[in-house]
């Protein structure tokens, strides 16, 4: 069973920094595509980072380029997503999410979803 679990979400302020993590098990984490999603309320799940099963390779969003950096650790499963100079508009639910073939740039590509941490930036 395939698990992706989140976390280091919370309330920052404005400016402020977050690291997230996410902790896979059940696949063959080197071989997976990883990536972080977010979803704010009313609007629709968006892509904001992701990472090759090849650490070499990360692609961003527009609005995440230069402050957010995705990284991954394959002797630990992980993969995290350091947010510096935070906005409130990144204020949403974000997503790790997993799949077989890459670069994971939309959501259709995920094989597989975390359960999401909420990440609120106060103005």
């Amino acid at each position: 069973q395939v698990q992706l679990v989140e976390s280091g979400g919370g309330l920052v302020q404005a400016g402020g920094s977050l690291g997230l993590s996410c902790a896979a098990s059940g696949l063959t984490f080197s071989s997976y595509a990883m990536g972080w999603f977010r979803q704010a309320p009313g609007k629709e799940r968006e892509f904001v980072a992701a990472i090759s099963w090849n650490p070499g390779n990360t692609y961003y969003t527009d609005s995440a380029k230069g402050r957010f950096t995705i990284s991954r650790d394959n002797a630990k499963n992980t993969v995290y997503l350091q947010m510096n100079s935070l906005k409130p508009e990144d204020t949403a639910v974000y997503y790790c999410a997993a799949a077989r073939t890459g670069p994971l740039t939309r959501a259709t590509r995920v094989d597989y979803w975390g359960q999401g941490t909420q990440v609120t930036v106060s103005s």
